[in-house]
């Protein structure tokens, strides 16, 4: 693995000043960061949900979907992942969705009340020709239907970024996955740098950067902690903190796993919450495993952003209808769609 001295910078989308009474920082210690981690929980998670209310007044929650669209065949390595190629974990390598498919399904997304569309294709990087084109055509007809659009596409040119800006990208998603100590011993096909780099690429772009993490891949707390800070140290904090709990699969090296317990998850939560007040926090991966105390938890602790799959989508699911039961039980509003981003 390469050094991880590059830094990531950027200038686009810079939040509205921090309300009075909230400090925004860019220099933390990891010592700095492991003490917020390992307060009593309840002090850290009061800690978390007294940032939060200070920047979300109105403590609303976005409905974001995902969907592949495409799916498996993957080069890379990543240990988690069912969609790498030489894993046997039963995804079959799919083309290239076609747009009128993609954007049925953000319709219907969007009905659903989702406000954020993602587009998650399984490649190492980015080619240019006519999937390349296809995708650009999602964008623009994902903003046309008056949401968020975000894609996670593996890395990309300057000229990639700057063309996903001009179709209307709202947010591009790469994350770090762990800390760059920890890194190498789940990647090896693409180096802490590399990403980056990718990231830097997208916010010189004036795109938003959602990138964040994965819990529960054999880290340790210095890790865990070690990723939040290096997320937390940008020049621009990224507008969006997905934090994922590892869903072990069958086929990969990290099969094995232990789920991640609630109490980690709420931690990282309220840790990232602390460190980058202005961030949208999202609960994705590992969501499903969880029960509605464990989730309400995670909102408590600022988290204030939701993902469906895309499986979610079909009519009747009944995961879809106990989420929507769960939001209304706790008295929780969605987030109306925004334009801006």
């Amino acid at each position: 693995m390469s050094d991880t001295s590059e830094s990531f910078h950027g200038h686009a989308h810079h939040a509205a000043p921090a309300p009075e009474g909230v400090t925004v920082r860019h220099d933390w210690s990891l010592a700095e960061v492991k003490a917020l981690y390992q307060l009593p929980l309840l002090d850290l998670v009061h800690k978390a949900q007294t940032v939060h209310r200070q920047v979300f007044v109105e403590n609303k929650v976005q409905l974001c979907s995902l969907l592949s669209i495409k799916t498996g065949g993957c080069p890379e390595d990543c240990a988690y992942c069912p969609q790498a190629a030489r894993y046997k974990t039963g995804v079959k390598a799919e083309k290239l969705m076609a747009v009128p498919d993609v954007l049925a399904a953000a319709s219907q997304a969007r009905q659903a009340g989702a406000t954020r569309f993602c587009m998650g294709a399984a490649w190492r990087e980015v080619k240019d020709g006519p999937q390349f084109d296809s995708v650009l055509e999602m964008v623009k007809g994902v903003r046309a239907l008056g949401m968020e659009a975000c894609a996670t596409l593996g890395m990309l040119t300057d000229s990639q970024a700057k063309r996903l800006r001009e179709a209307g990208l709202s947010a591009y998603n790469h994350n770090l996955d762990t800390s760059p100590e920890h890194y190498g011993d789940i990647i090896s096909t693409r180096t802490y740098d590399d990403r980056l780099k990718t990231l830097n690429r997208v916010r010189d772009a004036g795109i938003s950067v959602c990138c964040g993490g994965i819990i529960g891949m054999g880290e340790s707390v210095d890790d865990r902690c070690n990723l939040l800070r290096t997320l937390a140290n940008q020049e621009v904090h990224p507008e969006s903190v997905p934090i994922n709990a590892l869903v072990p699969v069958e086929g990969t090296p990290l099969a094995e796993q232990h789920r991640v317990e609630t109490v980690d998850m709420v931690r990282t939560i309220a840790t990232a919450r602390l460190l980058m007040p202005q961030a949208m926090v999202r609960l994705s991966a590992g969501r499903m495993q969880m029960n509605e105390e464990a989730q309400l938890l995670c909102m408590m602790a600022g988290a204030n952003s939701l993902f469906f799959g895309e499986k979610l989508l079909t009519t009747g699911n009944p995961e879809y209808t106990q989420d929507m039961a769960l939001l209304e039980k706790a008295g929780i509003r969605p987030l109306e769609p925004r334009q801006d981003r």
